[in-house]
């Protein structure tokens, strides 16, 4: 008893000692903690975060930084200090990004400046992340920082030679120098030296004449990753490296668009024993896809997007049993689908991600349902066709779905199945038939475009009302109707909405109104006819396109007084919208408002300081007033179009400062006033249009001097006087010339011959394309919106062709016309005018004009078109005129022609009136020419019966007919004969036979364009 109370007591004070002990560990942590809480940064490092600032040129980012005894550098932004010591271990001065669409050159928190060396006396500095700024120059003291291990300097302005100083850092783990100006290197010693080096990304260097950077990259101990971007190696020299044993540390390797004198090919068969994630993208892989890639067994992800591969699938893939990803998107693959795939026997169980987008493969597609694993497949624009494959049912754990841009054909299938689906892409397709209500089914989808098929029937509510979590919508050009009850008030908050053509009225979809945030909404064409409902002139300040055009819109556009993020697209082209034009459309990158009904001033376009608008289109409505005059605001400009509207007053000269402008229409106003010389400095110009408006003065020398990359010009139906400059002759590239009802005086410049637009007879395009900035890309799948991207303005102009005044937009680059009729112009046709060869219309009617008609102008095989009448041409038609076959319209009525009408079935086939008003012309179809007399036959004297008498000459036709037999015979073999013996009359024979069905082709596009 008394052995077990010892034992009790000494159990009880082991717990007490125990007891304290925790207590007292306890205590210390508290005092620990409160130790850390409490620390502040070191006068001496906070002194030296103050001097790099005062260095640097910072708009806000580092607005914390202010000096005082009692501040501490720990709290300031970008800066973080070791808990328990004070010291600074990081800063991270990368700018403010308001929104995913903002780019770093548009920012507002740049830093830029010198990088002051006060960084030194940070010593216990182990992360600096300088990326997305503005700096020019990497330091030299960079080196010292001997403690850095995370160095991101990417996306800067650094230029010049590679900062070889950072080999100097010994613990650097991770270095990012991407994505700035070019560089150069000479040796890759750097890279020896950073030997804790893990993570390397490079881009934007030449390499010049290192020969052992392969070397390098195998020998580095430690080197795990490797990204090169677009750097360029002259004097690779693989075969150096047999003796080089595989890397046994590089498990990463990213190459995109990078440059190798040689084959990759080569020393990518060794280059680790460890690889995991190979990307080779546009780096010049030719040829069948190489074999050993499938001896790489350890590959997780392999992608090869964007080479020049073709052929089938190598054997050896069916190594690859870890394979993940395979991307082989972007080459020339042609084979059938279901063979290609066959030898990926191993990754069965594995493949998870499956990209073949943008090849030629062929066939339906298979049953591939044994990649149980699979959760994405892109088979995107290839050439795939068949049916909708029925065995994607059993997919249940694919979340991607892409086979847009083929030639599926057929129903949609049912839904039900596909429960994990999140994205289905299948645009651009033939397929047909009604939407399945299983739809609904996809509970987790987030993005459906079926745009651009065949689908008809109608979309309801019991499509879409399960679907909470889509975000992206694009059922457009189809024939489906949509129809929703009126209160129906969706689950799921879209981004995207894309219905054009499809049939949406004719009310305004009340539905929109509980969309809230949607940044893209298209219901263009939809056959709505009403008023917009004021509650939706409020949407969202993220809207980046609006397109409400070809509808019967009406109603007024109020003001909006939001902000929008990024500078909006906005086309509400082709309705019935009235009144003032508001202020807050200025703030946008595209206006598009033409055809429509508005009517007041153009003030509202000076209501922004500096205009980030690259299209602006408000013609064919009833606007009034003068043109603003701050046109310095708009130097993003590239589309102006005010054509068909009431302005009037001058054209201000601060239209010069229009640099990127490339088309502007003023035609059908009521501008007055001279052309201001400023808009010579309009030199990308290639469509100036200012016809019928009420300008006066001379046309000067400078169109031809600085506008030099015109190809249509219109200058029709003003009051220009004076001569035709001759630097109109600069302009190579000019198409149309139309300078007709003007007052121009003096002769047609000889030198026309120089247009060399004109005296082409073929065209590369049809159509006159212009590119613009509209807005951003979007990224399909991600859900966000990416850099800047370009879009294409086929432009059109108002042209007389054959008398007609047509617009022409697809096709207008097929014409080549010149028309300077109802002017004042005298002297001769030039005679250069005839080696205008791509010429198909010329109208120099109603001038005075003399001479004769160029003898060589059967040298314009294409012209279709010819108008001389009201002039004061004299002598005869040449007789190669009829040798014109496409000249559908002629008119040389009005001078003083003499002689014979040349005979030809063309020449004859023309009304009268294309000859009246010459009193010495003769012949069909005027009246005969003297000395024409009747085809007579008579026996005449005996012996000589079968005659013909013409005149006063007797013909024997037995002889006459024989003649023709033998001239015949000789005829037929004199050109056939050496086209079958001379291969110099074949190829010319030929190529004019080539020629006419160019001719023909030409005429055919031009009147299916119109």
């Amino acid at each position: 008893m008394k052995g077990s109370t010892i034992s009790l007591q000494l159990y009880l004070k082991l717990v007490w000692t125990a007891c304290m002990l925790a207590i007292i560990r306890f205590s210390c942590f508290l005092g620990s903690a409160n130790a850390t809480l409490s620390a502040e940064c070191i006068d001496s490092e906070r002194a030296a975060l103050l001097k790099f600032k005062k260095s640097l040129n910072d708009p806000a980012l580092l607005s914390s930084w202010v000096s005082g005894e009692e501040e501490d550098c720990c709290r300031w932004n970008r800066v973080t200090c070791d808990h328990q010591t004070g010291h600074v271990i990081m800063l991270d001065l990368r700018p403010i990004i308001k929104d995913e669409g903002d780019d770093f050159s548009s920012s507002e928190n740049l830093l830029s400046g010198e990088l002051s060396s006060s960084l030194l006396e940070l010593p216990y500095l182990s992360h600096l992340d300088l990326s997305q700024n503005i700096f020019q120059k990497i330091p030299d003291f960079f080196g010292s920082l001997s403690n850095l291990t995370y160095l991101n300097l990417s996306f800067n302005m650094f230029s010049g030679t590679f900062p070889y100083q950072l080999g100097n850092l010994s613990m650097l783990q991770y270095l990012d120098l991407s994505w700035n100006s070019d560089m150069t290197a000479d040796n890759v010693e750097w890279l020896d030296r950073l030997s804790s080096l893990r993570f390397l990304h490079i881009s934007f260097v030449y390499f010049g004449k290192v020969v052992d950077w392969l070397k390098s990259i195998k020998m580095h101990p430690s080197l795990s990753t490797l990204i090169l971007h677009r750097c360029q190696f002259d004097e690779t020299d693989p075969s150096s490296l047999s003796s080089v044993d595989s890397s046994k540390s590089l498990a990463n390797l990213r190459l995109f668009f990078s440059s190798f004198n040689t084959s990759i090919n080569s020393w990518l068969v060794n280059v680790s024993t460890v690889i995991v994630h190979l990307e080779l993208q546009d780096d010049q892989l030719k040829g069948p896809i190489p074999y050993f890639f499938g001896d790489m067994r350890s590959l997780v992800h392999l992608v090869l997007s964007y080479n020049q591969l073709e052929g089938p699938m190598p054997i050896s893939f069916g190594n690859l049993c870890r394979l993940k990803t395979l991307d082989l998107s972007g080459n020339h693959l042609s084979e059938p689908f279901p063979d290609f795939v066959g030898n990926l026997r191993c990754a069965k169980k594995s493949l998870e991600i499956l990209s073949l987008s943008n090849n030629q493969l062929r066939g339906s597609i298979p049953d591939i349902t044994e990649f149980e694993s699979l959760r994405e497949l892109h088979l995107d624009r290839n050439h795939l066709d068949g049916s909708f494959p029925p065995i994607f049912k059993q997919f249940s754990k694919l979340l991607n779905l892409n086979l847009e841009g083929n030639r599926l054909v057929g129903p949609l299938p049912s839904f039900s199945k596909f429960s994990s689906l999140t994205e289905l892409h299948l645009a651009n397709n033939e397929l047909s038939g009604n939407v399945s209500e299983s739809l609904g089914e996809l509970f987790g989808l987030r993005i459906l475009d079926a745009s651009s098929n065949k689908l008809n029937g109608v979309v309801s509510e019991v499509h879409l009302s399960n679907l909470s979590r889509l975000q992206q919508l694009d059922l457009s050009y189809n024939s489906l109707a949509l129809n929703f009850s009126a209160d129906w008030t969706p689950s799921f908050q879209l981004d995207m909405i894309k219905l054009s053509s499809c049939r949406i009225g004719p009310h305004f979809p009340g539905w929109l109104q509980s969309q809230r945030n949607f940044s893209h909404l298209d219901i263009s064409n939809s056959e709505i006819s009403d008023v917009v409902p004021s509650w939706f002139w409020n949407f969202s300040s993220k809207i980046r396109y609006l397109n409400l055009s070809f509808n019967h819109l009406y109603g007024k556009v109020p003001n909006q007084s939001a902000e929008f993020y990024t500078l909006p697209s906005v086309d509400l082209s082709s309705n019935l919208f009235y009144g003032t034009i508001p202020s807050f459309l200025s703030n946008t990158s595209v206006l598009n408002l033409s055809k429509n009904a508005f009517t007041g001033s153009l003030s509202f376009l000076c209501t922004v300081m500096d205009s980030g608008m690259t299209y602006l289109d408000l013609s064919d409505n009833s606007l009034s007033g003068g043109l603003p005059d701050c046109w310095a605001q708009f130097k993003q400009l590239v589309i102006l179009n005010f054509e068909n509207n009431d302005l009037s007053g001058s054209i201000p000269s601060s239209m010069g400062f229009l640099y990127n402008i490339q088309t502007l229409h003023l035609r059908n106003n009521s501008f007055t006033g001279e052309m201001p010389s400023s808009l010579r400095n309009c030199s990308q110009l290639e469509l100036l249009d200012l016809g019928g408006n009420k300008l006066t003065g001379k046309v000067s020398a400078w169109i031809g001097e600085s506008l030099t990359k015109l190809i249509v010009l219109r200058l029709r139906s003003n009051e220009f006087y004076g001569n035709v400059s001759s630097t109109v002759c600069y302009l190579r590239y000019l198409q149309i010339l139309d300078l007709s009802f003007n007052h121009f005086s003096g002769s047609i410049p000889s030198c026309l011959h120089n247009l060399t637009a004109l005296a082409q007879n073929q065209n590369s395009t049809s159509a006159l394309i212009h590119q613009f900035f509209n807005g951003y890309s979007y990224w399909k799948g991600s859900g966000d919106w990416g850099t800047k991207y370009s879009a294409d303005y086929i432009d059109n102009a108002l042209v007389v062709w054959r008398g007609v005044e047509q617009e022409y937009g697809k096709t207008l680059k097929l014409l080549k016309i010149i028309d300077l009729s109802n002017n004042n112009l005298t002297g001769e046709i030039p005679e250069e005018m005839t080696s205008l060869l791509g010429m198909i219309s010329l109208n120099l009617s109603r001038n005075n004009l003399t001479g004769a008609i160029p003898g060589r102008i059967s040298h314009l095989k294409l012209l279709e078109s010819l108008d001389l009448s009201h002039n004061k041409l004299s002598g005869k038609i040449p007789t190669s005129l009829a040798g014109l076959s496409f000249l559908s319209k002629l008119d040389l009525s009005k001078n003083q022609l003499t002689g014979r009408i040349p005979s030809s079935t063309q020449l004859q086939s023309f009304d009268a009136s294309a000859y009246l008003g010459n009193p010495g012309l003769c012949g069909p179809p005027l009246s005969d020419c003297p000395g024409d007399g009747t085809m007579q036959h008579s026996s005449g004297p005996a012996g000589i019966g079968n005659s013909v008498k013409e005149g006063e000459e007797w013909i024997d036709k037995p002889s006459l007919l024989a003649g023709m037999g033998v001239g015949f015979a000789l005829g037929f073999w004199g050109i056939l004969g050496p086209l079958l013996l001379s291969k110099c009359w074949r190829s010319p024979y030929f190529q004019f036979l080539e020629n006419t069905v160019d001719c023909l082709y030409l005429k055919t596009m031009l009147k299916l364009g119109r």
